[in-house]
């Protein structure tokens, strides 16, 4: 059985990862398909940070489009990463291990906050930690926010959960000539404007040299396999 890659990494999961095969709101069976992955994942030793997005419950860039002002419509956008969150939250102990969800935006009666100190102290307990609420200000993606909370908790890679299996030169569901990139660095996945995460984040990632590992959720044990160092995917670095 192969060691871990890494020991200590942060996945980025879409809030779309959640709906299973619906365009909206929650799935039960999907969200404990993703829980017992995490546990599995946990299991082998790595210590998790989880950012989740929220576009299956609400997008604040699509109200902002209708007249909302953006930053309101952004922290709406992050009270739904918290509510993917507390859902995940559960479905992990249902699975039989503990995790914390840690929000950017204080309220006390439903989690707790985030400050890095606590997080590292939940890590180091073995918790899966459910990093919600973006970075508690409005502008930046969760894209942004997995790469940023991976550099402040010592992360060794942040690996993001897309639903193609690794970078592609173009989208391989539009064009069937596209190809996979193995591997390739920040630098190229910026100027070759790749869209698999915004570039703030590719940025971000380069400043901290980050690995960003892409891969496809779809698989069932697919963040177990990756840090296995099994299965398809695109290596960013």
């Amino acid at each position: 059985m192969a060691d871990p890659l890494y020991r200590r990494v942060v996945v980025k999961l879409s809030g779309e990862a959640l709906c299973g095969e619906g365009d909206f709101g929650i799935d039960e069976r999907t969200v404990a398909t993703l829980a017992a992955d995490l546990v599995a994942t946990a299991k082998l030793g790595v210590e998790l940070g989880v950012v989740v997005g929220g576009g299956n419950i609400f997008r604040g860039v699509q109200v902002s489009a209708r007249g909302v002002p953006r930053p309101v419509g952004d922290t709406m956008g992050m009270l739904a990463t918290v509510m993917n969150c507390l859902v995940l939250e559960a479905a992990i102990e249902r699975a039989g291990h503990e995790a914390r969800t840690l929000s950017a935006l204080a309220m006390p009666s439903v989690c707790e906050t985030y400050n890095r100190k606590r997080a590292l102290k939940n890590l180091g307990k073995g918790r899966v930690v459910l990093l919600a609420a973006g970075t508690g200000n409005p502008f930046f993606t969760t894209d942004t926010t997995a790469v940023l909370r991976a550099a402040e908790l010592e992360a060794q890679a942040v690996l993001k959960a897309t639903n193609v299996d690794g970078v592609y030169t173009a989208d391989p569901k539009k064009d069937p000539a596209a190809k996979r990139y193995d591997r390739l660095s920040h630098q190229e996945a910026l100027e070759r404007d790749l869209k698999v995460m915004d570039a703030a984040a590719f940025a971000l990632a380069r400043e901290n040299r980050m690995p960003i590992i892409v891969f496809s959720i779809a698989d069932k044990g697919a963040i177990e396999q990756v840090l296995r160092g099994k299965g398809r995917a695109t290596t960013v670095a």
